[in-house]
């Protein structure tokens, strides 16, 4: 096959009302980045698939209406729902919806949301406990009715983990760019961002990416435990600890984890630390101490040697080039 084997697919839910601008866009934006890729790379490149998935109400069925690559067997790695212009589906709908969203994150698929496409997402009850954010106007809302979620009505993209929500109803193309850096690389992205006369957002241009764990590798234990890891990043739990979640002897999880991530638990933890310690150097005025603290470093020289292995960089340098805040802080 003269095509990367198989094709990265991502899946953009429609349902009444979803904003049109998003789903052409971002199926626009993805064509572009797939086709300045094979004239870069060749025809070995790796591609974007782009498939649109439609409720059908008189089965209760999700179906895929639209497909780049039809003939192919879907895989879905990444699944995006958009935003509406005529507000929330109807509750039986949101349930329909939810439900799938839930069943390909069991299968390893990374979700999406842009504007208040994140109250769909929060239906998942998936959200809880992670960082998110929606449209400026609906933070307060999204977070009195979802209370479990960490409402950050400051960026325009928050990346949790195998979740990634954007702000407003144009944020679609902050996220679109995110995921072509993501699976393409940051030069494909930021020749698309030229091509199509949009600015790049400056995170994206960065040489030290943020981890992006493989979870489309099918085996659904593994990845139960790095949702479990996910949602403890900030506790250091144990081999026997982490073989308990998985229900399997400590060497049989040590073998199947490094073969579906590509990493022992241990270095997989500390990449999921430092992702988390990164945005509270981009974002926050907290000391290096109080950071390596935050995310359960009861030694700040511990943290430093970790994070200068994952990053290249100090901790103490990596804010002074990438902080977005600009605070005087005491490095101690």
């Amino acid at each position: 096959m003269a095509i990367w084997d198989p094709p990265i697919e991502i899946g953009i839910l429609r349902y009444e009302g979803s904003a049109a601008s998003t789903l052409h866009g971002l199926t626009d934006m993805f064509a572009v980045a797939t086709k300045i890729a094979r004239d870069s790379v060749g025809p070995n490149a790796p591609i974007l698939r782009v498939s649109h998935w439609l409720p059908n109400s008189t089965n209760d069925q999700i179906e895929c209406v639209f497909d780049t690559n039809p003939g192919l067997e879907h895989r879905l790695v990444i699944v995006i729902v958009p935003g509406s212009w005529e507000g929330e589906p109807t509750a039986s709908m949101k349930g329909l919806l939810a439900s799938w969203l839930a069943g390909n994150h069991a299968a390893g698929c990374t979700l999406c949301s842009v504007c208040g496409g994140a109250f769909i997402l929060a239906e998942t009850g998936l959200l809880s406990g992670r960082a998110a954010t929606t449209h400026w106007d609906f933070t307060r809302s999204l977070a009195e009715r979802f209370p479990d979620i960490k409402v950050d009505e400051d960026r325009i993209v928050v990346e949790d983990g195998n979740f990634i929500t954007a702000g407003g109803v144009l944020a679609w193309t902050d996220l679109g760019l995110k995921l072509v850096d993501r699976h393409l690389g940051p030069s494909i992205m930021v020749a698309t961002a030229r091509y199509m006369l949009v600015d790049p957002p400056g995170r994206e241009q960065r040489f030290y990416s943020n981890f992006a764990p493989r979870l489309h590798h099918g085996d659904r234990v593994i990845l139960k435990v790095q949702h479990w890891l996910q949602s403890h990043s900030e506790s250091q739990p144990t081999i026997a600890r982490r073989a308990e979640v998985a229900g399997l002897e400590e060497r049989t999880l040590l073998r199947r984890f490094q073969r579906a991530t590509g990493f022992n638990p241990t270095d997989y933890c500390q990449r999921l630390r430092v992702g988390k310690a990164r945005e509270l150097l981009e974002f926050g005025g907290s000391t290096i101490d109080v950071v390596a603290k935050a995310i359960g470093y009861e030694d700040a020289a511990s943290f430093r040697r970790v994070f200068k292995r994952v990053t290249g960089m100090s901790p103490r340098d990596y804010r002074r080039r990438f902080s977005v805040v600009r605070l005087v802080v005491a490095d101690a």
